[in-house]
């Protein structure tokens, strides 16, 4: 029987997901793939289990419906299998401003960022806490530590919550062996700006901005085992946070109004 940890890895099949499962590969983490295109997930799971001789399973699905969570931590259990890491990376923007969108878009975003990352904890934590070890990372964002945009409306409210839901978590599991990490990038290099349709636009901020998908992974993978509540990735982005904190808030919202529109699709 392989005695191995395994981490299950949600929007798994390419970006920043897919760099959070080949770095818990290389540390040794059998991996469950889940995302919804089954054909790049079996790919990446081919692709780990023979480059860092682990497990790789894959179990497909979308995070947008409601009953997803439960059927995936149903169909893990009954394949034998348990989770001592939750990576919880799935998402997507939606663009444009908040009456632009259909109130269904905008409920599916919330369900795959907010609700279902919730779900998947509360239901996968409690078995950590018994076994006393276990590793949560949640994947927000830099945008949740500044202030709002005009256009993709509930995207920093979305990482916002991510990150005191991290803080929230990370206290009351602080002494069960359990812990619980908040990953905050900024730029990264991946196929989230295509997927919103703002990869031009986004193209045009300073190359020192940018992250890679795997820089991001393994910081973040470094940040969890030392139980870090919250991970800023990079020198750059911590200063933008940093400088965010102290703002006066009118000041943030005249900055933001200004640039908005370099890296949020508004109409």
């Amino acid at each position: 029987m392989d005695e191995r940890m395994t981490a299950l890895v949600t929007g798994a099949s390419a970006g920043i997901g897919k760099a959070f499962a080949d770095v818990f590969g290389r540390y040794g983490f059998n991996l469950i793939l889940t995302a919804r295109r089954e054909d790049r997930l079996t790919q990446l799971a081919t692709e780990l289990s023979a480059k860092h001789r682990v497990q790789a399973h894959v179990i497909t699905g979308d995070l947008a419906d409601p009953a997803a969570p439960a059927r995936l931590v149903d169909e893990i259990k009954n394949r034998g299998l348990r989770v001592d890491a939750l990576i919880n990376n799935a998402g997507y923007g939606v663009p444009g401003h908040y009456f632009s969108t259909k109130w269904e878009d905008q409920r599916d975003f919330i369900q795959v960022l907010v609700t279902a990352p919730c779900e998947l904890a509360h239901r996968l934590a409690q078995e950590m806490v018994a076994r006393k070890r276990g590793y949560i990372v949640n994947i927000a964002s830099l945008a949740g530590m500044l202030p709002g945009t005009a256009g993709s409306t509930l995207y920093g409210a979305s990482k916002s919550f991510m990150v005191q839901f991290s803080r929230s978590l990370h206290l009351e599991l602080e002494s069960s062996g359990v812990h619980v990490t908040a990953v905050c990038p900024g730029f990264t290099y991946s196929e989230f700006h295509d997927v919103a349709n703002i990869r031009e636009r986004v193209s045009k901020m300073p190359e020192f901005m940018w992250m890679t998908s795997e820089a991001v992974a393994e910081e973040g993978y470094q940040a969890v085992m030392r139980n870090k509540a919250v991970h800023i990735n990079g020198r750059v982005n911590k200063g933008f946070a940093l400088l965010a904190k102290y703002l006066p808030d009118q000041l943030g919202l005249t900055i933001m109004r200004a640039r908005s529109k370099d890296f949020r699709k508004a109409e």
